[in-house]
């Protein structure tokens, strides 16, 4: 067993009288895939949400690489390598391919100037070696906003890894995408996995994704831990396949 990447201990955190996560405990070893699966409101974003710095916790702990940092904000997370992607990608549809990813360049100057900055060369070619890693290299100088979804959400993914994290939250990386895609899309987080050392922990929907992605799967309802095993246990779990599969 690897050594804790991400420790959630006891985590709790309500909205007014709404309680979105209740008493949650996941651990997160470094170079696994995790899985986080659940309904519709059960609490799985609000968690991505207060691991990455977005709300505070109410009570409970956060550890990065054994850091707490549940009182850190997002810039002090990301800095420290803990990234996330989102449900709708966040991209620069007016930009191509290239410049999307040069412009997520970690810590570049934000002033005015920066714009007038020329890019080093070997920035460009670390951006088009990463197009190429998922497959975008053909389409390094289209605009963004002309890829299909699942294209967006592989541009999003290769400018997320432009970061070099050391763990990526992926907030249901194959939603919205043409089936066609997604095969291709579970091949590239299993080689950013392998290959480049990135410990995933990935909110899903689909199961069949799940369970051939993910190492590790917790099932969150109603904000609270429900289960947690292997694809194959959580599989059978009748109370996942009621609480989960039940719900659609």
């Amino acid at each position: 067993m690897s050594a804790p990447m991400l420790e959630i201990s006891g985590v709790s955190k309500a909205f007014g009288g709404v309680i979105a996560n209740e008493d949650i405990s996941i651990t997160v070893p470094e170079g696994s895939i995790t899985g986080l699966i659940g309904p519709n409101g059960s609490g799985k974003t609000t968690l991505f949400h207060s691991v990455v710095g977005y709300h505070p916790i109410d009570s409970g702990s956060i550890k990065f690489e054994g850091q707490e940092i549940s009182k850190l904000r997002v810039p002090q997370i990301a800095r420290l390598g803990m990234l996330r992607t989102f449900q709708q990608t966040r991209i620069y549809g007016e930009m191509n391919c290239v410049k999307n990813m040069l412009i997520s360049i970690p810590h570049r100057d934000e002033s005015i100037m920066s714009i007038f900055t020329p890019f080093p060369p070997e920035a460009t070619e670390k951006a088009e070696s990463l197009l190429e890693f998922v497959g975008l290299y053909s389409k390094r100088n289209l605009l963004a906003g002309e890829l299909s979804f699942g294209q967006q959400k592989l541009l999003e993914f290769a400018m997320a890894l432009m970061n070099e994290p050391k763990i990526l939250l992926l907030d249901e990386p194959t939603a919205g995408i043409n089936p066609t895609l997604i095969n291709g899309i579970i091949d590239r987080l299993k080689k950013a996995n392998e290959q480049l050392g990135i410990t995933l922990f990935v909110i899903e929907h689909n199961m069949r994704v799940i369970m051939n992605l993910a190492e590790h799967i917790y099932c969150l309802a109603h904000g609270q831990l429900l289960a947690d095993g292997p694809p194959d246990e959580l599989r059978d779990n009748q109370l996942v396949i009621d609480a989960y599969l039940g719900a659609h």
